[in-house]
């Protein structure tokens, strides 16, 4: 989608500090981090939002899940991270694009906010 900031980031025309990508799927650190470690796992595929995605989508998915875990490794979080989806404006989803939010580098309390 033209005027996506995650589409133009994950085509390279937006500037990112990328710490994981494969073919499909795409992490970077968030901008307003809200833990140590706070990286955004999206799918390159613009979907609007997870209730966006279609039967057809669900090896994309099963990507992105993968991508994440991958994505604590390589920030050496793979012991202890939250991975969090927002879907909708009253959930928090700010970027119409769905994407992840992996936290770490703190206690992550429960029932979160």
């Amino acid at each position: 989608m033209a005027d996506c900031i995650f589409c133009k980031i994950a085509a390279g025309e937006v500037n990112a500090k990328v710490v994981y990508e494969d073919a499909d799927t795409l992490a970077f650190l968030d901008l307003n981090p809200q833990a140590p470690t706070h990286a955004l796992v999206i799918p390159r595929r613009h979907i609007p939002s997870l209730t966006a995605a279609e039967d057809t989508d669900a090896e994309l998915l099963g990507k992105l899940q993968l991508a994440a875990a991958r994505t604590a490794k390589v920030l050496k979080a793979e012991s202890a991270f939250r991975l969090v989806t927002n879907n909708g404006k009253a959930a928090g989803q700010s970027v119409d694009h769905l994407h992840y939010h992996l936290l770490a580098g703190r206690k992550l309390l429960w029932p979160p906010g």
